[in-house]
C-alpha cells in the first residue's frame, strides 16, 4: 500500500483518496460481476435464449463502453466527484427500476441506466488517484486501486447470491440498488472536501506529466493487445480443463485461482513497475504469460490447477503497470480523458476478441487457438521497447492525446 501522501489539496491524505476510490472500485466491478448470477434467474424467470442472454450482456456492455468517454467530459465540465457520484447513484437507479418492475422491458432499461452509470467509475477514479499521488508513486498507487475492483468481484456476487436465494432476484436488486444510493452519498461526502479544497488550494502543485500522443497511444495499443489475450484465455481455458477432464466444480475452482492470481498480481506488478521500470516488467510479463500459456497446454489437470495462479499474475499483472503509467503521458488536464479512452479500448478489445477467437478455434481446433492467444501476447513486445524513448523524453512539447 502506498505511504500516506498528500493530494493536490495540501490538507487531505493522499490515502483517504485511494481509499475510497478503492472502495468505488470494489463495488462497481462487484455491481458488474454480479450479473453473471443475476442471468441464469432471468433466463427461468423469463424462458431466455441464449442468444437473448448475450443480447442483455451487449446492453449493459454496450452502455460502460460507451459511456466512459462522455463521463471523462462531462467531469471537466462539472466536476469529477460529481460525476462519480451521479454515476454511483445511476447504477443505483437502474437495479432499483429492473427489479420494481418485474418485467423483461424493465431489466433491459435498467441494465442500460446501470451500464451507463458504471461507466464513470475507471476512468475518474483512476484520474483521482493519480491527482492523489504525483510522479511515479502513481503506478504503486493505481496498481493497489486496480487490485481493489477483484475485491468487488469476489464479495458481491456471493452476497448477491446469497440475497436472491432468500427473498428473490427482484427484492435482491432492490438491496444492491440501496448499497449503490449509500455508496453515491459516501463518496460524495469523503471526497467532496477534497475537491473543494484543491480548487482553493493556493501553491499547491502536482507533478505534471507531458503530452506524448505517440507514448500513449502505444500504450493503448499495447493495452488492447494484452486485453485480447486475456480474454481469449478466458474463452477457451474451460473447455481445456474439460479436455483434461475437469467436471464442472473443478472448473469453478480452476476459475477461482485463476482470478485469485490475478487479484495478486495486479497488485504486486504495480509496485513491481515502480521499481523496475514499465519496459523491463512488461516484457517480463508478457513473455511469462506465453510461456505458462504453452507450459499449461500438455499439462494433466492436477498440475495443470496448480499452474493457474501464476497464469493469473501474469495474465493480470501487466494491466496495472499499463495503467499507473498513463499520467506520465499527459498533462493533468486531459488526465481524465485519457483514462477514458483507455478504459474504452480495453472493454472493447475485451468484448471482440473472444469471438474472433472462437472463430479461430472453430477453424483449427483448441489447442492451436490457444497457442495463438499466447503467441498475440509476444507481439506486444516491440510496442514496449519502442516505448523507451518516452520515458527518456524531457521538456518536449507536443499535440494533445
Amino acid at each position: 500500500m502506498p505511504s500516506k501522501s498528500h493530494s493536490l489539496n495540501p490538507g487531505f491524505p493522499a490515502h483517504r483518496t485511494l481509499s475510497v476510490c478503492g472502495g468505488a472500485h470494489a463495488l462497481h466491478d462487484g455491481f458488474t460481476d454480479l450479473l453473471n448470477v443475476l442471468y441464469p434467474l432471468l433466463q427461468v424467470q423469463f424462458g431466455l435464449s441464449y442468444a437473448a442472454i448475450g443480447a442483455l450482456k451487449a446492453v449493459y456492455s454496450s452502455a460502460m463502453a460507451s459511456g466512459q468517454i462522455p463521463s471523462g467530459w462531462l467531469a471537466a465540465k462539472v466536476g469529477s466527484v460529481a460525476v462519480l457520484v451521479l454515476g454511483t447513484a445511476l447504477v443505483g437507479v437502474g437495479y432499483a427500476l429492473a427489479g420494481l418492475s418485474g418485467s423483461l422491458y424493465g431489466v433491459v432499461v435498467g441494465l442500460m441506466l446501470a451500464g451507463l452509470g458504471g461507466s464513470t467509475q475507471h476512468p475518474i477514479a483512476s484520474s483521482l488517484v493519480a491527482g492523489a499521488y504525483p510522479g511515479l508513486r502513481s503506478r504503486t498507487a493505481l496498481g493497489t486501486y486496480n487490485f481493489t475492483g477483484d475485491l468487488g468481484k469476489v464479495a458481491l456476487p456471493a452476497i448477491f447470491a446469497l440475497v436472491a436465494a432468500s427473498i428473490g432476484w427482484r427484492d435482491a436488486l432492490l438491496v444492491t440498488a440501496a448499497i449503490a444510493i449509500v455508496g453515491a452519498g459516501t463518496i460524495f461526502l469523503s471526497l467532496r472536501p477534497a475537491e473543494i479544497g484543491a480548487k482553493g488550494a493556493k501553491g499547491g502543485k502536482a507533478v505534471a506529466g507531458q503530452d506524448r500522443p505517440w507514448a500513449f497511444w502505444l500504450l493503448f495499443s499495447i493495452h488492447v493487445a494484452d486485453s485480447a489475450v486475456r480474454s481469449g484465455f478466458l474463452i477457451f481455458l474451460p473447455f481445456l480443463l474439460q479436455a483434461k477432464g475437469a467436471n464442472l466444480p473443478t472448473i469453478g475452482l480452476a476459475l477461482s485461482l485463476l482470478f485469485a492470481g490475478g487479484a495478486a498480481g495486479k497488485l504486486v506488478m504495480g509496485w513491481l513497475g515502480a521499481r523496475f521500470g514499465v519496459v523491463s516488467s512488461v516484457i517480463a510479463t508478457e513473455m511469462a504469460t506465453t510461456v505458462l500459456i504453452l507450459a499449461l497446454l500438455p499439462l494433466s489437470l492436477t498440475p495443470a490447477l496448480v499452474l493457474l495462479p501464476l497464469v493469473g499474475l501474469m495474465l493480470n499483472g501487466t494491466s496495472s503497470v499499463l495503467y499507473g503509467t498513463i499520467p506520465e503521458f499527459v498533462t493533468v488536464e486531459r488526465r481524465t480523458h485519457a483514462f477514458a479512452v483507455f478504459y474504452t479500448g480495453g472493454s472493447v478489445a475485451g468484448a471482440t476478441s473472444p469471438f474472433l477467437f472462437g472463430l479461430l478455434g472453430d477453424f483449427i481446433g483448441l489447442v492451436p487457438a490457444m497457442m495463438g492467444v499466447a503467441g498475440l501476447a509476444l507481439l506486444t513486445l516491440p510496442l514496449v521497447w519502442a516505448l523507451r524513448p518516452a520515458f527518456r523524453a524531457e521538456g518536449a512539447s507536443y499535440p494533445p492525446v
